[in-house]
């Protein structure tokens, strides 16, 4: 294991400390880079400190490079993003944008339903964009389906915290069962849910997903901020300030 480490320090160490220009570096033989190979080895050996110094740079410039390639990603997606016909939006004429992936059975997800409640109440200037996101199985899939089907009958706010605000495992029973105690009108919304749009949405969210490279869920939007995982009250404001402030995609 610390070998495999110093392999990867050193060639990093060379890397950030050593590489000459691209036209330079014709002019070091192999001999001369093997010399140089093994004094930076040396080095790194007697002053281990350097290794941890050399990580963290990595390390950033890693964060830094993928910054930029998700800004790239995000322009590139836009108008499913921020715009797409098929999502519920919350306060569609909010002019901060705040995108959410979610799937009804992730436990992170329903922690962070009281937070994204609060926005939604206090945030007179935000607009919410759901995506359904079902990546944990059938049942999330039931789900999204049932979720989306709402639409059709103007409960999807209420169906969808109630999913959300769930603490058992969800089922597809329960979750008809959740869908008749939300005012929906059960035996209609298993039809809808039968519906080829409706699978559009989930296809299309999905397909969208995979192009934003969203791993897992939640996972926010704000602004042009990208936030993987659970998020606090206090972080969505301090983003969408900043997102008030300067954003690329709003």
């Amino acid at each position: 294991m610390i070998g495999k480490f110093l392999g990867v320090a050193l060639a990093a160490f060379l890397g950030l400390a050593l590489a000459a220009p691209a036209g330079a570096q014709q002019s070091f033989s192999p001999s001369q880079r093997t010399e140089i190979e093994k004094i930076v080895r040396e080095y790194l050996l007697a002053n281990p400190n350097v290794l941890a110094e050399v990580a963290q740079e990595l390390e950033r410039r890693q964060q830094a490079e993928e910054k930029i390639a998700q800004a790239r990603r995000m322009q590139e997606n836009k108008g499913l993003l921020l715009a797409s016909a098929t999502d519920y939006v919350h306060n569609p004429d909010g002019a901060v944008p705040v995108v959410e992936f979610f799937d009804y059975q992730c436990g992170y997800c329903k922690r962070v339903l009281p937070a994204v409640q609060k926005l939604r109440a206090e945030g007179k200037d935000v607009r919410i964009i759901y995506k359904e996101y079902p990546i944990l199985g059938p049942v999330s899939t039931f789900a999204a389906r049932a979720a989306v089907a709402s639409r059709a009958q103007g409960k999807y706010i209420a169906f969808h915290d109630a999913m959300m605000s769930n603490r058992g495992r969800l089922s597809e029973r329960s979750i008809l069962d959740l869908a008749g105690k939300t005012g929906l009108d059960v035996a209609q919304l298993q039809k809808d849910m039968a519906s080829s749009e409706v699978q559009a949405v989930l296809d299309r969210n999905l397909q969208l997903g995979q192009s934003l490279q969203v791993r897992g869920t939640p996972a926010m939007f704000i602004g042009d901020t990208y936030v993987p995982g659970a998020v606090s009250y206090e972080q969505m404001v301090a983003l969408v300030a900043q997102a008030r402030e300067n954003c690329a995609i709003c």
